[in-house]
């Protein structure tokens, strides 16, 4: 676990109330577990078990109950998936100033869960936020990340958009907290509905406005992605799955993506929720891609030469 000393550097403790280490029992699947980041506790849950970890992270505002079906799955496969709740997100910690929140500290995040599990390697994926937050983890650490599994990125394509979206947003957020609030609590006593995704919305909105402003004003801080230079650097394979129905997730971001990475391949997804409603051909896909990674050696990667034309699979 790390914990910071004296001078702010990042140190590993010992383990942690809550923690496996500390009680919890390893062995019981989906139980939430958490660990130290800093001042900060994280949160999250294990699938399956062995040497094929995936790393899998939510969108913002959502959390690991948007995944739960995902990671099932590929768990019933062969793979340990692991779902982590960022700062600010499910059950980890929310602390409401800004500077937490970077995309960037949260690439840090995922590399301090990945000591907490003593892998030295895993692939890494996510829905949106969590592809881009991928995309700069696989940046700052490239040695630790096998593949990527890239779900609707979030790139320059999607910047009018995004802020068109996510400014109102946090103004609300900022300057209407009291409807926020009244929306919150009206959210928080929905029943849960043992939908996942349908879950994840339900605490999406039962969240605090202050917690709200604080992720938005956070991501607004630091890089939202790699610059172009550093994506055709990351020599990891990767799978890019993106849709053209919303202009966030703007299906020329994953076309250019996908030629920006060296070793990519582009799905283009019935809708966007089709890992969530119709997952079978995805799972298939997904699986497939992880059984070659593993399958590849795992020693250090260069970057290959990119084709111009995209390979695109429907």
């Amino acid at each position: 676990m790390w914990s910071m000393d004296s001078n702010g550097t990042h140190v590993v403790d010992g383990p942690q109330a809550g923690s496996p280490g500390a009680g919890g029992d390893p062995d019981v699947e989906g139980v939430p577990r958490t660990l130290n980041y800093g001042q900060h506790q994280l949160s999250y849950e294990v699938y399956g078990s062995g040497d094929r970890v995936l790393v899998w992270l939510h969108a913002l505002l959502f959390d690991t109950n948007l995944s739960h079906g995902l990671a099932r799955r590929l768990a019933a496969r062969g793979n340990r998936v692991v779902l982590l709740d960022l700062l600010g997100h499910g059950r980890s910690d929310k602390p409401r100033q800004a500077g937490p929140h970077r995309l960037d500290l949260y690439a840090e995040q995922v590399l301090c869960l990945l000591d907490e599990l003593g892998a030295d390697q895993v692939v890494l994926g996510g829905v949106s936020l969590g592809t881009n937050v991928s995309l700069l983890t696989a940046v700052q650490a490239p040695e630790r990340v096998r593949g990527l599994v890239l779900e609707m990125p979030v790139l320059e394509r999607a910047a009018p958009a995004a802020a068109l979206t996510f400014v109102p947003l946090l103004l609300q957020a900022q300057y209407a907290r009291p409807v926020m609030r009244l929306i919150s609590k009206v959210a928080a006593r929905v029943p849960r509905t043992g939908l996942g995704a349908l879950d994840s919305f339900l605490g999406a909105a039962a969240s605090d406005p202050e917690e709200i402003a604080a992720v938005l004003n956070g991501i607004l801080l630091g890089p939202a992605a790699p610059t172009i230079e550093q994506r055709r650097t990351i020599a990891a394979p990767a799978l890019v799955l993106g849709h053209g129905i919303d202009l966030i997730h703007s299906f020329k971001d994953a076309e250019q993506l996908t030629r920006q990475l060296p070793d990519a391949r582009l799905i283009r997804t019935r809708t966007f929720a089709e890992l969530w409603v119709h997952p079978a051909r995805l799972t298939a896909e997904i699986s497939e891609f992880l059984d070659r990674t593993w399958a590849a050696g795992g020693g250090p990667r260069q970057p290959v030469a990119k084709p111009r034309r995209v390979r695109l699979i429907q």
